[in-house]
């Protein structure tokens, strides 16, 4: 099938699969005048990247995992379950950050509610 057709059945951009081959997610044979050709597998391939994505993976871990993937082993799934588990740790520290961030943000808003309620008070008693 041709990129278009992968797009679409898929369910993401052409320029999505572009990127994906670039990254060297995704491959394609080139038919004689250069289109790009991809089996029918190539959409569950695609399927499985953007799960990937969605978990927060970038498109360098990814391409990390993929050999998994494509020639799984006792060895490969091993790395696989470790890279995954080093950006399960990694997805979590970012999560405390945010909830960090997030409390942080609440002291602020709390802060300032005050003290325009303080404004307020002291506008109607003067």
């Amino acid at each position: 099938m041709r990129i278009g057709e992968l797009s679409a059945r898929a369910g993401v951009s052409v320029r999505s699969l572009r990127y994906y081959e670039e990254q060297g997610l995704l491959t394609s044979t080139r038919s004689a005048s250069g289109q790009r050709h991809y089996t029918d597998d190539e959409v569950e391939r695609v399927a499985f990247i953007q799960r990937l994505y969605a978990a927060g993976l970038s498109s360098r871990t990814i391409a990390e995992l993929l050999p998994c993937v494509d020639s799984p082993s006792e060895e490969a799934s091993d790395t696989a379950l470790e890279r995954m588990a080093e950006e399960r740790d990694r997805l979590s520290e970012h999560i405390a950050d945010l909830i960090r961030t997030r409390e942080a943000l609440e002291g602020l808003m709390t802060a300032a509610r005050e003290h325009r309620e303080l404004m307020r008070t002291a506008a109607v008693a003067g």
